[in-house]
């Protein structure tokens, strides 16, 4: 059997990195949580501020948050396509339909109009 001191070396090193690389992914999913509730229990608390308060919401959305199950269903319902921001394609349907990074719904004339060409899968 080939055990070589080399080989485990590797192996843990490679486990840590799979840890490391995981961690700072769920911690902002967590961060991300946390602002959410924040925000959505900040105007019950204080009316005075629900004006500030609504301005990150806003800010989040636009900076390509990816939309919820309900948004994703309500857009293939009105025949809205899922814009890729950052690769200038779009889907009509398919495994990444409002799943991507950075995106936004419009209808497919519009895509075309801004320019986006169509998935090919």
């Amino acid at each position: 059997m080939n055990h070589s001191p080399s080989k485990h070396i590797l192996w843990m090193l490679a486990f840590c990195l799979t840890l490391s690389v995981a961690s700072p992914t769920s911690a902002k999913a967590q961060a991300t949580t946390t602002s959410a509730s924040t925000i959505q229990t900040a105007p019950a608390a204080a009316p005075a501020s629900s004006a500030g308060a609504a301005a990150p919401k806003t800010t989040t959305k636009a900076a390509g948050a990816t939309p919820t199950s309900q948004e994703i269903a309500a857009a293939k319902a009105s025949g809205k396509v899922w814009v890729n921001t950052e690769s200038r394609v779009y889907h009509k349907s398919g495994r990444w339909y409002g799943k991507t990074k950075s995106g936004k719904f419009m209808t497919e004339a519009e895509a075309k109009a801004a320019g986006y060409k169509e998935a090919q899968r």
